[in-house]
C-alpha cells in the first residue's frame, strides 16, 4: 500500500511550499486589458453592466493606459464607438475615429505597451452586425475589403496587433494581403478563429452599442456544440497568415481551448468576456462569493488549460494583487 509512504499534503503546508511546485504560473505579463474609446473630450463613464470598466474619450483613455501600464500588465485591445453609424460602418475605417486616435496617443506617450485592435463591423454599422447585410442576409465576401480597409487604418495609426473578431470566412487572408501590400508586414495578427455564438456577449454590447438590430449572429460565430469545427477554424486561419490564435469565450470552451493548444505551435489566446466577468462582479457584490479568490481561480483555469495570454476586463486587479 502506497499509504502512508506517499502524502501530497506534505507539499501543501505553507504558501512558500505550495509556490515553489506551482504547475501553472499567472503573472501581469499574462494580461491584456480591453478598453473602450469614445468621441469628445473629458468623458469617463461607467458601463452600467461592468462595474469599474469605463467608455472613455481619448484624453481620458491615456490616463488609465499609464496606469495599465505601471502594473506591469503586456497590453491593451481597443473597441471603439464613432459618432455615426451607417450601413456599411465607414467610421471603422476613418482616420480620426475614437480607435485610431487611440493608438497614435499610446504611440506619442511612448507607453511600454503592446496595442492590439479589434477588428470588425458592428460597432460601426446601423443595423449592428459585423459585415455587409443586404436583404436581411450577412454577406461574406463583400466584408472583408471594408474590415481589411478597417486593419489597414488602425495599422497606419500604429497598432502592433490587428485582431479580426468578425467570424468572415477568409479574412484574414484579406487582411494579410491588405497589410503586406500596403508596407505593414510587421503588423502581427491575432484571429478570433474560434468565436461562439455566446450568451456570455451581454454585457459587452451594453459598453460597445454593438448589439444586433435584428436576427442574431449565429450565421457566422460558432455553434457552441462543436469542438472539431474551431480546430478547422485555426487551421484556415493560420493558413491565411494568422500570427496568433484565440478562443472566445473562455470558460465554456476551456475543453476546446486545451484542444487548440495541442493541435498549433503559435500563441494562443483566450478572451475572458465580459459575462464572465460580470457573473463574479454581481455575485461578490451580494456577497455570494470571494471576488479575489474567485477571479484568480477563472484565471489560473484559463492559463491551466493552455492560454498563453488572456484578455480579461479583471487585469488590473489581478495585477494588484499578484504583486501583494
Amino acid at each position: 500500500m502506497s499509504f502512508p509512504t506517499h502524502r501530497p499534503r506534505r507539499l501543501r503546508r505553507s504558501e512558500r511550499l505550495r509556490s515553489l511546485v506551482r504547475e501553472t504560473p499567472l503573472a501581469a505579463g499574462d494580461f491584456i486589458y480591453p478598453m473602450f474609446v469614445v468621441p469628445g473630450k473629458r468623458v469617463r463613464e461607467e458601463v452600467p453592466s461592468m462595474p469599474g470598466i469605463y467608455q472613455q474619450s481619448v484624453d481620458r483613455f491615456l490616463e488609465e493606459c499609464r496606469e495599465v501600464e505601471q502594473l506591469g500588465i503586456s497590453g491593451i485591445i481597443l473597441f471603439g464607438l464613432p459618432e455615426k453609424k451607417d450601413e456599411q460602418g465607414s467610421e471603422a475605417w476613418a482616420k480620426d475615429a475614437p480607435v485610431q486616435r487611440a493608438v497614435e496617443a499610446v504611440k506619442k506617450a511612448k507607453l511600454d505597451l503592446v496595442v492590439m485592435t479589434d477588428v470588425c463591423l458592428c460597432e460601426y454599422t446601423s443595423h449592428g452586425h459585423c459585415g455587409v447585410v443586404e436583404n436581411g442576409e450577412v454577406l461574406n465576401d463583400p466584408s472583408l475589403e471594408l474590415l481589411a480597409q478597417a486593419a489597414l487604418s488602425h495599422a497606419r495609426a500604429g497598432a502592433d496587433v490587428v485582431a479580426p473578431s468578425d467570424m468572415m470566412d477568409g479574412r484574414v487572408g484579406a487582411i494579410r494581403r491588405a497589410l503586406d501590400g500596403n508596407g505593414f508586414g510587421d503588423v502581427a495578427i491575432l484571429a478570433y478563429s474560434a468565436k461562439y455564438c455566446s450568451a456570455f456577449y451581454g454585457p459587452f454590447r451594453d459598453a460597445a452599442q454593438s448589439a444586433p438590430q435584428f436576427g442574431d449572429r449565429r450565421s457566422y460565430q460558432m455553434d457552441p456544440a462543436n469542438s472539431r469545427e474551431a480546430l478547422r477554424e485555426v487551421r484556415l486561419d493560420l493558413e491565411e497568415g494568422a500570427d496568433m490564435v484565440m478562443v472566445k469565450p473562455a470558460l465554456p470552451y476551456l475543453d476546446v481551448l486545451r484542444a487548440v493548444r495541442r493541435s498549433v505551435n503559435v500563441p494562443v489566446g483566450a478572451y475572458n468576456v465580459s459575462g464572465e466577468y460580470s457573473m463574479i462582479k454581481a455575485a461578490a457584490g451580494k456577497g455570494w462569493i470571494d471576488e479575489r479568490r474567485a477571479a484568480m481561480e477563472v484565471l489560473t483555469g484559463i492559463r491551466r488549460a493552455g492560454a498563453d495570454f488572456i484578455l480579461t476586463y479583471h487585469a488590473k486587479d489581478a495585477a494588484r494583487w499578484l504583486a501583494e
